[in-house]
Protein backbone atom coordinates (compact mmCIF):
# COMPACT_ATOMS: atom_id res chain seq x y z
CA UNK A 1 0.00 0.00 0.00
CA UNK A 2 1.06 3.65 -0.46
CA UNK A 3 1.37 5.87 2.66
CA UNK A 4 -0.56 8.77 1.59
CA UNK A 5 1.03 11.91 3.26
CA UNK A 6 -1.43 14.33 2.46
CA UNK A 7 -3.67 12.71 5.18
CA UNK A 8 -2.21 13.87 7.72
CA UNK A 9 -0.39 16.97 6.27
CA UNK A 10 -1.74 18.85 3.37
CA UNK A 11 1.29 21.13 3.27
CA UNK A 12 3.70 18.64 2.36
CA UNK A 13 5.03 20.12 -1.36
CA UNK A 14 7.90 17.84 -1.92
CA UNK A 15 8.54 14.29 -0.74
CA UNK A 16 11.23 11.21 -1.41
CA UNK A 17 9.84 8.02 -2.43
CA UNK A 18 10.45 4.47 -3.35
CA UNK A 19 9.24 2.91 -6.67
CA UNK A 20 6.85 0.06 -5.98
CA UNK A 21 6.19 -0.87 -9.28
CA UNK A 22 5.99 0.23 -12.83
CA UNK A 23 3.18 -0.54 -15.40
CA UNK A 24 2.85 0.36 -18.89
CA UNK A 25 5.05 3.29 -20.20
CA UNK A 26 4.09 5.86 -17.86
CA UNK A 27 2.27 4.31 -14.39
CA UNK A 28 3.85 4.34 -11.42
CA UNK A 29 2.74 3.33 -8.10
CA UNK A 30 5.35 4.81 -4.98
CA UNK A 31 5.79 3.52 -1.44
CA UNK A 32 4.66 6.96 -0.40
CA UNK A 33 3.19 10.09 -1.95
CA UNK A 34 1.68 13.77 -1.04
CA UNK A 35 -0.02 13.55 -4.86
CA UNK A 36 -3.89 13.61 -3.92
CA UNK A 37 -5.59 11.29 -6.45
CA UNK A 38 -8.82 12.83 -6.92
CA UNK A 39 -12.22 11.76 -5.14
CA UNK A 40 -14.93 13.67 -3.35
CA UNK A 41 -15.28 16.22 -5.68
CA UNK A 42 -11.51 17.42 -5.34
CA UNK A 43 -9.60 17.24 -8.51
CA UNK A 44 -6.29 15.28 -8.49
CA UNK A 45 -2.65 17.01 -8.47
CA UNK A 46 -0.60 17.65 -11.32
CA UNK A 47 3.75 17.91 -10.02
CA UNK A 48 6.93 16.36 -11.23
CA UNK A 49 8.32 12.68 -10.34
CA UNK A 50 12.94 13.42 -10.33
CA UNK A 51 15.33 10.75 -10.50
CA UNK A 52 18.85 11.88 -11.09
CA UNK A 53 18.87 14.42 -13.78
CA UNK A 54 15.66 13.08 -15.29
CA UNK A 55 12.24 15.14 -14.42
CA UNK A 56 8.64 13.37 -15.57
CA UNK A 57 5.63 15.33 -15.66
CA UNK A 58 2.79 13.69 -13.54
CA UNK A 59 -0.10 14.41 -15.46
CA UNK A 60 -2.92 12.67 -13.73
CA UNK A 61 -3.62 10.49 -10.89
CA UNK A 62 -5.71 7.03 -10.77
CA UNK A 63 -6.83 5.33 -7.93
CA UNK A 64 -7.87 1.68 -8.83
CA UNK A 65 -8.96 -0.38 -6.18
CA UNK A 66 -7.25 1.68 -3.21
CA UNK A 67 -3.68 0.97 -5.47
CA UNK A 68 -2.72 4.66 -6.39
CA UNK A 69 -1.10 5.30 -9.73
CA UNK A 70 1.00 8.46 -11.21
CA UNK A 71 0.52 8.95 -14.84
CA UNK A 72 3.60 10.46 -16.28
CA UNK A 73 4.04 12.17 -19.62
CA UNK A 74 6.54 10.58 -22.45
CA UNK A 75 8.64 7.34 -22.19
CA UNK A 76 9.39 6.43 -18.46
CA UNK A 77 12.51 4.47 -17.89
CA UNK A 78 12.66 4.13 -14.04
CA UNK A 79 12.71 1.14 -12.07
CA UNK A 80 11.38 -0.96 -9.08
CA UNK A 81 13.08 -0.11 -5.85
CA UNK A 82 14.90 3.39 -7.43
CA UNK A 83 14.88 6.10 -4.85
CA UNK A 84 12.59 9.64 -6.22
CA UNK A 85 11.73 12.83 -5.50
CA UNK A 86 7.92 14.25 -6.13
CA UNK A 87 7.21 17.61 -6.25
CA UNK A 88 4.04 19.21 -6.14
CA UNK A 89 2.16 21.76 -8.15
CA UNK A 90 1.81 23.32 -5.20
CA UNK A 91 -0.29 26.73 -6.71
CA UNK A 92 -2.56 24.36 -8.01
CA UNK A 93 -2.99 22.45 -4.65
CA UNK A 94 -2.96 25.28 -2.73
CA UNK A 95 -6.01 26.89 -4.78
CA UNK A 96 -7.24 23.57 -4.23
CA UNK A 97 -7.51 23.39 -0.48
CA UNK A 98 -8.53 26.78 -0.32
CA UNK A 99 -11.60 26.18 -2.27
CA UNK A 100 -12.24 22.83 -0.52
CA UNK A 101 -12.12 24.40 3.16
CA UNK A 102 -14.27 27.07 1.36
CA UNK A 103 -17.12 24.53 0.46
CA UNK A 104 -16.78 22.67 4.45
CA UNK A 105 -17.45 26.43 5.27
CA UNK A 106 -20.25 26.59 3.03
CA UNK A 107 -21.71 23.01 3.77
CA UNK A 108 -21.09 24.05 7.33
CA UNK A 109 -22.91 27.31 7.85
CA UNK A 110 -25.66 25.70 5.38
CA UNK A 111 -26.71 22.94 7.87
CA UNK A 112 -26.10 24.94 10.91
CA UNK A 113 -28.53 27.72 10.24
CA UNK A 114 -30.68 25.85 8.00
CA UNK A 115 -30.33 21.85 8.03
CA UNK A 116 -30.15 21.36 4.54
CA UNK A 117 -28.10 17.98 3.49
CA UNK A 118 -25.62 17.88 0.59
CA UNK A 119 -26.72 16.47 -2.45
CA UNK A 120 -23.89 17.00 -4.72
CA UNK A 121 -20.91 19.19 -5.19
CA UNK A 122 -17.82 19.61 -7.45
CA UNK A 123 -15.39 22.36 -7.79
CA UNK A 124 -12.13 23.35 -9.83
CA UNK A 125 -9.20 25.68 -9.12
CA UNK A 126 -11.20 28.97 -7.16
CA UNK A 127 -14.48 27.75 -8.15
CA UNK A 128 -17.08 25.19 -7.02
CA UNK A 129 -20.43 24.25 -6.91
CA UNK A 130 -22.54 22.35 -4.08
CA UNK A 131 -26.14 21.58 -4.18
CA UNK A 132 -28.46 21.52 -0.93
CA UNK A 133 -31.90 20.34 0.21
CA UNK A 134 -33.78 23.38 -0.19
CA UNK A 135 -37.27 23.45 -1.35
CA UNK A 136 -36.89 27.21 -2.30
CA UNK A 137 -33.96 29.98 -3.10
CA UNK A 138 -33.90 33.15 -3.79
CA UNK A 139 -31.81 36.29 -3.59
CA UNK A 140 -32.26 37.73 -0.14
CA UNK A 141 -31.84 34.24 1.35
CA UNK A 142 -28.47 33.69 -1.32
CA UNK A 143 -26.71 37.29 -0.37
CA UNK A 144 -27.84 35.70 3.64
CA UNK A 145 -25.50 32.91 2.93
CA UNK A 146 -22.63 34.76 1.06
CA UNK A 147 -22.42 37.34 4.32
CA UNK A 148 -22.65 34.13 6.83
CA UNK A 149 -19.55 32.50 5.12
CA UNK A 150 -17.43 35.57 4.62
CA UNK A 151 -17.67 35.80 8.48
CA UNK A 152 -16.53 32.12 9.24
CA UNK A 153 -13.69 32.89 7.01
CA UNK A 154 -12.85 35.95 9.65
CA UNK A 155 -13.67 34.92 12.65
CA UNK A 156 -9.91 32.61 11.60
CA UNK A 157 -10.71 28.92 12.78
CA UNK A 158 -8.97 26.51 12.57
CA UNK A 159 -8.87 23.48 11.32
CA UNK A 160 -8.02 20.15 12.66
CA UNK A 161 -7.35 16.72 11.09
CA UNK A 162 -7.92 13.57 12.65
CA UNK A 163 -8.02 9.62 12.12
CA UNK A 164 -10.42 8.00 14.23
CA UNK A 165 -11.86 3.82 14.47
CA UNK A 166 -14.73 3.74 12.23
CA UNK A 167 -17.09 2.24 15.59
CA UNK A 168 -15.69 5.98 17.31
CA UNK A 169 -16.58 7.89 14.12
CA UNK A 170 -20.30 7.15 13.99
CA UNK A 171 -20.81 8.16 17.40
CA UNK A 172 -19.66 11.89 16.36
CA UNK A 173 -23.41 13.37 15.18
CA UNK A 174 -24.16 14.24 11.95
CA UNK A 175 -20.65 12.94 10.50
CA UNK A 176 -22.30 12.39 7.46
CA UNK A 177 -23.98 15.79 5.31
CA UNK A 178 -24.21 14.13 2.37
CA UNK A 179 -27.51 12.84 1.32
CA UNK A 180 -26.47 9.46 0.65
CA UNK A 181 -23.25 7.63 2.74
CA UNK A 182 -20.53 7.72 0.59
CA UNK A 183 -17.69 5.77 3.25
CA UNK A 184 -17.34 2.25 2.11
CA UNK A 185 -18.36 -0.36 4.22
CA UNK A 186 -15.16 -2.04 4.57
CA UNK A 187 -12.92 0.96 5.52
CA UNK A 188 -11.96 0.27 9.82
CA UNK A 189 -10.59 4.19 10.13
CA UNK A 190 -12.44 7.52 9.35
CA UNK A 191 -10.47 10.78 8.07
CA UNK A 192 -12.56 13.86 10.01
CA UNK A 193 -12.23 17.64 9.26
CA UNK A 194 -13.17 20.31 11.56
CA UNK A 195 -13.46 23.54 11.36
CA UNK A 196 -13.38 24.73 14.89
CA UNK A 197 -16.65 25.32 16.45
CA UNK A 198 -18.09 25.28 12.95
CA UNK A 199 -18.30 22.01 11.10
CA UNK A 200 -16.90 18.35 11.62
CA UNK A 201 -17.23 16.19 8.76
CA UNK A 202 -15.73 12.86 7.59
CA UNK A 203 -13.48 13.71 4.31
CA UNK A 204 -10.28 12.25 2.66
CA UNK A 205 -9.46 15.52 0.60
CA UNK A 206 -6.36 18.38 1.19
CA UNK A 207 -7.73 21.68 3.18
CA UNK A 208 -5.71 24.68 4.23
CA UNK A 209 -5.14 25.49 8.32
CA UNK A 210 -6.91 28.20 8.88
CA UNK A 211 -10.35 29.86 7.77
CA UNK A 212 -8.34 33.32 7.23
CA UNK A 213 -6.47 31.54 4.30
CA UNK A 214 -9.38 30.59 2.12
CA UNK A 215 -10.28 34.39 1.01
CA UNK A 216 -13.35 36.07 0.10
CA UNK A 217 -16.06 33.64 -0.82
CA UNK A 218 -18.24 35.50 -3.60
CA UNK A 219 -22.04 33.61 -4.20
CA UNK A 220 -21.68 33.97 -8.22
CA UNK A 221 -24.85 31.86 -9.56
CA UNK A 222 -27.50 29.98 -7.94
CA UNK A 223 -30.32 28.02 -9.58
CA UNK A 224 -33.03 25.28 -8.85
CA UNK A 225 -31.71 21.72 -9.77
CA UNK A 226 -35.47 20.05 -9.15
CA UNK A 227 -38.01 20.18 -6.31
CA UNK A 228 -35.79 20.34 -3.28
CA UNK A 229 -31.99 20.74 -5.41
CA UNK A 230 -30.59 23.85 -4.91
CA UNK A 231 -27.32 24.63 -6.07
CA UNK A 232 -24.66 27.50 -5.28
CA UNK A 233 -21.98 28.16 -7.12
CA UNK A 234 -19.10 30.17 -5.65
CA UNK A 235 -15.78 31.60 -6.42
CA UNK A 236 -13.04 32.38 -4.20
CA UNK A 237 -11.07 35.77 -4.26
CA UNK A 238 -7.44 36.64 -3.28
CA UNK A 239 -6.31 35.72 0.12
CA UNK A 240 -4.53 37.84 2.71
CA UNK A 241 -2.30 35.00 3.68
Amino acid sequence: MTKLLYLSNSYVKEFKANVLEVSGEGYLRLDCTAFYPGGGGQPFDLGTIHYADTKYNVVKMIRQNNVIWHVVDGVCTLGVGQAVKGIIDWELRYKLMRTHTAMHILCGVVWRDYGAKVTGGNMSPLRARMDFEFESMHAALVQEIEEKINLEVNASRDILVEIVPREEAFQIPDLIRTKINLLPKGIREVRTVEIVGLDLQADGGTHVANTSEVGIIKVVDYKSKGRINKRIVVEIGESNN
